[in-house]
């Protein structure tokens, strides 16, 4: 029982994230919203919001009663995009937030993100003394008659929607018929507000918010997108159609023929978009992403900056460079920054700008993709059960030695037409695998790989 607890628990630098009950428990809450109300600076107030899981509500009572018992008075916006709390610390000038939700993982799974009072993630630093206080547990708890204060805020949504709309034209979108798939989550409030606005007629599909079942596994991927929403593409006459996940920070997509496209398209789409359009030649992604955004950025005589996986490592190559260095960041989950909101991963900014594109282009997606050249990529995971990574990455090093190695992540391995990476996840008890290769998929290589993970791991 306790094994099985703590695969369904995950303590890193980004945070706390688990299935509730079974792995994350109401201690682990409390301990981590005490800690992170010891970690800010004093002074500032702290932001709160959640998806519509129904753990959320258990959730959100541990971090308000943690955070007023560090003195720190608590804006909840209740049920929110993550987006929209990242815009809100600046605006409201809060000390930082914590946004429960768990993205793309199951109802049954939740988690505490943290980002500071620049409203992004925790660099790898300001993670890691986070989780020296929580592991200490010297919180600073102050006197009945210094407790902080809680209060609600009623509408987030329409501030951020004005942040977005001084980037996007409205207006011009509207010619478009765009088909979501909210996936139950919090994308269909932002949606909602955007057609009641702006006059956009966006088709939502599973918009109904839920928390015990979600209308379908919140996962922004290929499959799903072919499962749910391409379909839809053809019979509803759409020029594009958009998935999301829990907390819209990521998003996927399929074009007007009814194509689900790969996650991975997200990032050298847009970087084929913005890196013209701006001073910024950089690209951050990390080494798990596809290498046609290398290709993409080379058109545009940009470069791509490979870092770890996980937020923190993008946060921290961020803060290397100016701001007016970088195009955009992303993963190829389908989770985009962009300078012009700050580096918030932001789904539905990314749905816009593949729309503003379309029409600046006046390309249908299709033929945009087309001209593309092709890269297959093949990704799959292997349950971790022991602790023989390092023996498991040495083996794989030397048997691919022909191969330039980096062990910035794991075991990344190059060569001219293909690579892959292994690396354990920072979300959950499991080994990740992924192949690409331009042209066709390198199956062979991926269960070759498949094979050695699973004697090791």
């Amino acid at each position: 029982m306790a094994v099985a607890a703590a695969r369904s628990l995950r303590i890193s630098q980004v945070g706390l994230r688990g299935v509730v009950g079974g792995g994350l428990t109401a201690a682990h809450v409390l301990d981590f919203a005490s800690a992170f109300g010891t970690f800010l600076e004093p002074g500032k107030a702290v932001i709160i919001g959640r998806d519509p899981r129904a753990s959320g509500v258990m959730i959100r009572e541990g971090v308000v009663a943690a955070l007023l018992a560090c003195g720190r008075d608590v804006i909840d916006l209740g049920i929110a995009p993550t987006p929209v709390i990242q815009h809100a610390i600046r605006r409201m000038d809060a000390a930082g937030a914590i946004s429960i939700g768990a993205s793309h993982n199951g109802a049954e799974w939740n988690a505490l993100k943290f980002f500071g009072r620049n409203g992004i993630y925790l660099s790898t630093a300001e993670a890691n003394e986070l989780l020296d206080i929580y592991h200490l547990k010297k919180f600073s708890f102050v006197e009945w008659n210094q407790l902080g204060k809680l209060r609600t805020e009623a509408n987030a949504l329409d501030p951020y929607l004005d942040e977005v709309a001084a980037v996007f034209d409205f207006s011009a979108l509207r010619k478009f018929r765009v088909v979501v798939d909210c996936c139950s989550g919090t994308s269909a409030l932002v949606l909602r507000r955007i057609n009641e606005r702006f006059g956009l007629g966006i088709i939502l599909i599973n918009e109904k918010m839920q928390g015990v079942a979600f209308a379908h596994e919140p996962a922004t991927n290929k499959e799903m997108v072919a499962l749910q929403l391409a379909p839809l593409m053809k019979p509803l006459g759409a020029d594009a159609g958009f998935l999301f996940d829990a907390d819209s920070d990521r998003v996927a997509f399929a074009t007007e023929d009814g194509t689900a496209v790969s996650e991975e398209m997200v990032l050298p789409l847009l970087a084929d978009y913005l890196l013209p359009r701006g001073a910024g030649k950089l690209v951050i992604t990390n080494c798990s992403t596809t290498a046609l955004v290398d290709e993409i950025a080379a058109r545009h005589a940009g470069e791509v900056v490979r870092v770890a996986v996980g937020r923190q490592a993008a946060i921290d190559a961020l803060s290397i460079y100016r701001p007016e260095q970088i195009a955009l960041a992303g993963e190829g989950t389908g989770a985009i920054m962009m300078p012009q909101f700050r580096f918030v991963y932001d789904g539905i900014a990314a749905m816009l700008a593949v729309l503003s594109m379309m029409r600046e282009r006046g390309e249908k997606l299709s033929g945009i993709l087309a001209a593309y050249p092709k890269y297959s990529i093949l990704k799959g995971q292997v349950p971790l059960v022991t602790h023989r990574i390092p023996a498991l990455l040495a083996a794989l090093r030397e048997l691919y030695h022909d191969g330039r190695a980096s062990m910035v992540d794991g075991l990344r391995v190059d060569w001219p037409d293909r690579w892959f990476h292994v690396r354990v996840s920072q979300t959950e008890p499991v080994v990740r695998i992924i192949c690409e290769q331009r042209g066709e998929a390198p199956r062979d290589l991926y269960e070759a790989l498949v094979e050695h993970v699973r004697s090791h791991a």
